[in-house]
């Protein structure tokens, strides 16, 4: 028993060591720096696209005067009638190109999944802001 709990203390007294070394060094794990500006990410650097999933995980989730669509929060994508996918298109259809990426973050940040009627339209507004 006096084994266990010294080897506890010393593992505990190591990774106190390890982890004030580290924050002298500046080596922070909890800090996302991004390596590129994210309108920048192409999709062919895999560390670009990261740095810019994990920075707008951390963002606050912005509305585009959408409010309305809040109703739909855990709606299958396969689950919209005509009428109400309609819905999500009239506002795709309102807001610039290139708001269009950032809008589609706000609905899965909101637990909205956009209606398999409107994927297509948006993807193809998406990757033609891209070129």
């Amino acid at each position: 028993m006096l084994y266990l709990t010294l080897s506890i203390i010393a593992i505990g007294i190591v990774t106190a060591c390890i982890g004030w070394f580290s924050y002298r060094k500046g080596g922070s794990a909890d800090v996302v720096q991004p390596t590129a500006d994210c309108a920048t990410c192409t999709g062919e650097n895999e560390k670009c696209e990261m740095d810019c999933k994990l920075e707008a995980a951390v963002k606050e989730i912005e509305y585009f005067d959408d409010e309305e669509l809040d109703a739909y929060k855990g709606r299958p994508a396969d689950g919209y009638t005509d009428d109400e996918a309609g819905e999500f298109e009239y506002i795709l259809e309102t807001m610039r190109p290139e708001e269009v990426a950032d809008w589609c973050r706000s609905l899965v940040m909101r637990g909205i999944n956009l209606p398999d009627q409107v994927k297509d339209e948006a993807i193809m507004i998406i990757n033609d802001m891209k070129r």
